[in-house]
């Protein structure tokens, strides 16, 4: 019976071990002090309490509302703008060691709220609002048809040797979805890669967003030429924000976070929104 037992709880043991090296890093368990910074965050948004959501936000930190209107720091403080998706809505959340991303869903309403890991305790680095479209797209802004930018170059220099890394995974990214090229687009993108964008009806998981490859349909969600980009390294993660202008169509403000698994870096998350007016925001 002490021989069986045994060799049950081995298999027990082993089995808890596969399972949580199949999820992966993504599905680490959320540091408790980010979870309370969160819930603190939507609280204070809801209640318009500068106050206390002064004390969360990064110096760097940007609200970018669905109609792709960007205000910074102090112009959130200044008049807190509200939430788009109600706080009682389910959420999905993602711990990348120093940068916790945390996703929420209503409808055709997506929200993306990043956190990052500083020296005083986690921030709040953006918050993004997404509106899909109320049907398929008839017309996915797009790079032209030779690419440029951003398969071939893009106007951006990397500071560190971690920035020039992620800006080579992201152009390798953006070809193999120019070329339709699922299998190559597959190694540039995590397990739980997920995509929302305004020209698009859906959101993108990973499987979807392979078979619309296949298909040579862009699903809405298609490389467009990088006007600029600000990147935020922290450890084995790093989070893009880029503003994009296409052939045709709105401009777009578009956040990424990367991270480095087996010495590559892929993409887990983007979320693109179109700048209604066009304009600088």
């Amino acid at each position: 019976m002490k021989v069986l037992r045994k060799k049950v709880l081995a298999a027990a043991a082993l089995s808890a071990a596969m399972i949580l090296f199949m999820l992966g890093p993504a599905a680490a368990a959320d540091d408790p002090a980010v979870l309370a910074a969160d819930r603190d965050f939507v609280q204070a948004a809801a209640k318009s309490d500068a106050a206390a959501l002064g004390k969360l936000l990064d110096t760097d930190f940007v609200w970018i509302d669905a109609s792709g209107k960007k205000a910074n720091r102090a112009q959130v403080l200044g008049s807190v703008p509200k939430l788009i998706i109600d706080r009682q809505a389910p959420e999905n959340r993602h711990d990348y060691g120093q940068v916790d991303v945390v996703q929420t869903d209503s409808a055709r309403l997506h929200v993306m709220r990043v956190w990052v890991k500083r020296p005083a305790g986690w921030r709040a680095l953006v918050y993004q609002e997404v509106q899909s479209l109320d049907a398929p797209p008839k017309m996915t802004p797009s790079a032209s048809r030779e690419c440029q930018n951003p398969c071939k170059s893009v106007p951006y220099t990397p500071k560190t040797e971690t920035q020039r890394a992620v800006i080579e995974a992201y152009r390798g990214l953006e070809t193999s979805a120019m070329t339709h090229d699922a299998a190559d687009w597959d190694a540039h993108t995590g397990e739980e890669f997920v995509a929302a964008s305004s020209y698009s009806d859906r959101l993108l998981d990973k499987p979807t967003r392979m078979a619309e490859l296949k298909r040579a349909n862009m699903a809405g969600l298609a490389p467009t030429p990088l006007a600029s980009a600000t990147l935020f390294e922290f450890g084995d993660a790093v989070v893009m924000r880029s503003r994009h202008v296409p052939d045709q169509g709105k401009p777009l403000e578009v956040t990424r976070v990367w991270v480095k698994r087996d010495g590559k870096w892929v993409e887990v998350a983007s979320y693109q929104t179109a700048v209604q007016g066009g304009g600088a925001s």
